[in-house]
């Protein structure tokens, strides 16, 4: 098919919240927090990426996660690089994003066993509207009082290295031996491509464009898939409606119509914009 509107899977986690952003409905009362709602193709397994919400009202672990050629050795299918569009911040959110400064193996182990890795790490304050890219093996942390869109490689390989004393099983042995030991440095942005057309992250895993709204003629080569996640707005591609909070996966050439106010991102694999 053309195009196919993904079913969403809600995702309970103690990080997560009672009230989500506008256009998901809130928990009943009672039930568990929402920390994430994931997009799903009807073979959940096979797609390149993989497209979240979170929710968080507490920092998630400090984590990070293996390159194609580390989950490779360890019989994994690929690696786990993804990057965050913040949709809305509170004034004190932060995000932490590799080390403060270069710390060896040894170092890195001993401060997730003592509790001393969390106040090594750059913890960045964000707001709405802020873009980070966090490509395999970087040590990072997603604060509290976020709500952004995670874009990622299709693969749920998590290497949890410290979880301020929940009671949650760590992954030391791997997470150690995959991470990124020296201070993060972010890829660049390229930018503006066109009018209302900005690239966000190019490669080398996947591409991540923002677009505004108006029409605009989607062209994927074949065997290429493209992701369309309405931030905000409503409109139609390959015969499908779609509004904000819904995810449409996308293949061949198709006409997108989008109501004038749409703020919506694009992504799709590879290492070079379409």
């Amino acid at each position: 098919m053309p195009a196919t509107l993904l079913a969403t899977k809600r995702v309970e986690k103690p990080w997560g919240r009672h009230h989500l952003y506008p256009g998901f409905p809130d928990p009943a009362p009672g039930a568990e927090p929402i920390g994430e709602i994931w997009f799903q193709s009807p073979h959940p397994e096979e797609p390149e990426l993989l497209i979240k919400y979170l929710f968080t009202s507490e920092k998630l672990s400090v984590q990070n996660h293996p390159s194609d050629e580390e989950a490779h050795k360890r019989g994994l299918p690929r690696g786990k690089d993804e990057c965050w569009t913040i949709l809305a911040a509170e004034p004190d959110s932060t995000i932490a994003v590799g080390p403060l400064a270069p710390m060896t193996r040894e170092e890195l182990r001993a401060s997730a066993e003592d509790g001393s890795l969390e106040h090594k790490l750059d913890w960045k304050p964000v707001k709405a509207g802020d873009f980070y890219y966090s490509h395999s093996g970087v040590i990072h942390a997603i604060g509290a009082g976020l709500t952004l869109i995670e874009v990622q490689q299709n693969s749920d390989t998590t290497y949890r290295l410290f979880d301020y004393g929940r009671p949650r099983e760590l992954h030391l042995d791997d997470g150690v031996a995959v991470a990124e030991l020296t201070p993060y440095v972010a890829p660049p942005q390229p930018g503006e491509a066109a009018p209302g057309r900005k690239i966000m992250v190019e490669g080398p895993k996947f591409v991540l464009e923002r677009w505004t709204g108006g029409q605009r003629q989607i062209a994927l080569p074949e065997g290429k898939t493209g992701w369309l996640v309405p931030i905000r707005g409503e409109g139609a591609v390959g015969g499908i409606a779609w509004k904000a909070g819904e995810c449409v996966m996308v293949t061949g050439n198709e006409q997108l119509h989008a109501s004038e106010d749409a703020d919506l991102l694009f992504a799709y694999p590879g290492d070079q914009r379409l």
